[in-house]
């Protein structure tokens, strides 16, 4: 059975115009995506700090390159990681001295490894215990496999093959620097993440440091979303130098900032939300898309606008955890349950309608309303699960993350929530 696309493109988009934008961390120099202050309708009154990931003024040493124009989106990561340090300078240069990045080009894993350990591992003796079929022992790379494997940033094929030639992946990319930066701990609580009553969930490979590498920033939101990459995409050597750029100049707030992750416990969930629960966990690290409500590309001829990759705004994700199939849209499959009435697309139309919940008084299921900018009109929405931790999309972090909303630029921004779990929904 095929899903069906809504007939609600346009409306979609003009919905996203009310996604807030929480905190995120910013680089130096970067164009075409975050400044370098806090963003949208969190920069002014987030509380957090504004925060540049880089500086942009770092020594270059002398090198200029061929291929990368001085306002290329990731210009400043792409000086870090290869001008400034060697960590990605992976070419010789040309006979006019200038040196090719190929920032288009696929990252192959053995050059991640490569620029991986040169960062984060770079006296870490190999473990002579690992060999791979097909990288020798006597290649150049072979050492930096080893240390990434031995570190356990990179897993091998089941017949024990590094496939050095492969792309790295996002899901890769954030497994590799989330454990390499020291926050793998916080990582394994979100693959544990249960009920108080111990009842686990289904979590997709490398779910935590996943998410856990989108709240450091690891992946760039893309002002022409035809670009933004998913969980499984392979990453141009641009998208690669972004995601070590910002895993090199992390904060060294940044794990007490996440620390609650490391124990993450839901409230006992009945059925019908330990099924929304589900749902959002299995759409995590989907990326942010203005004006996106759904899991695919629209199809080609598509009547009312296009959504260049899957993904989702704010109240894009609402609909797609919580909404129930009407008017021409029908997300089942793949959801499983049939979801609620929820008319309306923008936060601040949800958040005009029902009655309102105090924060006290909210619930898993429950939509929560934000004012990011102060204005007193609603321009952001998450879904609540239980315990404070809510199920959200911000083009600030890239896209679809489970939050903590009970304190900082959540709680402080909260207006009111909206109950529409009346009954379960049906099977």
């Amino acid at each position: 059975m095929t899903s069906s696309r809504p007939l609600r493109r346009l409306f979609a988009v003009l919905a996203a115009l009310s996604c807030a934008i929480p905190f995120q961390l910013a680089p130096a120099g970067a164009r075409g995506g975050p400044s370098a202050t806090l963003l949208g309708v969190g920069d002014r009154d987030a509380g957090m700090p504004a925060l540049a990931a880089g500086n942009s003024h770092n020594p270059k040493n002398g090198i200029k390159w061929s291929d990368v124009p001085k306002r290329h989106w990731a210009r400043a990561a792409i000086d870090y990681v290869g001008a400034t340090n060697d960590w990605m300078r992976d070419d010789p240069p040309g006979e006019d001295g200038r040196y090719p990045f190929r920032p288009d080009d696929l990252e192959s894993r053995v050059l991640f490894a490569r620029s991986a350990v040169r960062a984060f591992a770079s006296d870490e003796a190999t473990d002579p215990s690992i060999t791979f079929p097909d990288l020798p022992t006597t290649d150049p790379f072979y050492q930096y496999a080893n240390v990434a494997v031995k570190l356990g940033w990179m897993t091998t094929g089941a017949d024990g093959s590094f496939l050095p030639n492969e792309p790295v992946t996002t899901r890769l990319a954030h497994r590799s620097l989330v454990v390499a930066v020291g926050l793998g701990d916080l990582a394994k609580g979100l693959d544990a993440i249960h009920t108080r009553n111990g009842t686990t969930f289904s979590v997709p490979p490398d779910f935590g440091t996943l998410l856990i590498g989108m709240r450091i920033g690891l992946r760039y939101n893309h002002g022409d979303e035809s670009l933004d990459v998913g969980p499984d995409s392979p990453l141009t050597r641009a998208e690669a130098a972004w995601s070590l750029y910002r895993a090199a100049t992390m904060p060294s707030w940044m794990y007490d900032e996440l620390a609650a992750y490391a124990t993450i416990t839901l409230p006992n969930l009945g059925p019908a939300k330990l099924r929304i629960a589900q749902f959002g966990i299995d759409y995590v690290g989907y990326p942010y898309v203005y004006g996106g409500e759904w899991y695919e590309p629209s199809p080609a001829g598509y009547c009312c606008g296009s959504q260049p990759v899957g993904g989702f705004d704010c109240s894009g994700v609402t609909w797609w955890v919580m909404k129930m199939a009407e008017n021409g849209w029908d997300n089942v499959p793949p959801r499983e349950y049939v979801g609620w009435p929820l008319a309306e697309r923008s936060s601040a139309d949800m958040a005009s309608k029902g009655a309102t919940v105090k924060f006290e008084d909210v619930r898993a299921g429950d939509l929560m309303f934000y004012d990011g900018d102060g204005n007193g009109t609603v321009d952001h929405v998450d879904v609540y699960i239980g315990s404070g931790w809510a199920i959200d999309s911000s083009s600030s972090l890239g896209g679809v993350t489970i939050l903590n909303v009970a304190d900082g630029w959540y709680r402080d921004h909260f207006v009111h929530a909206r109950r529409i779990i009346a009954v379960p929904p049906k099977a």
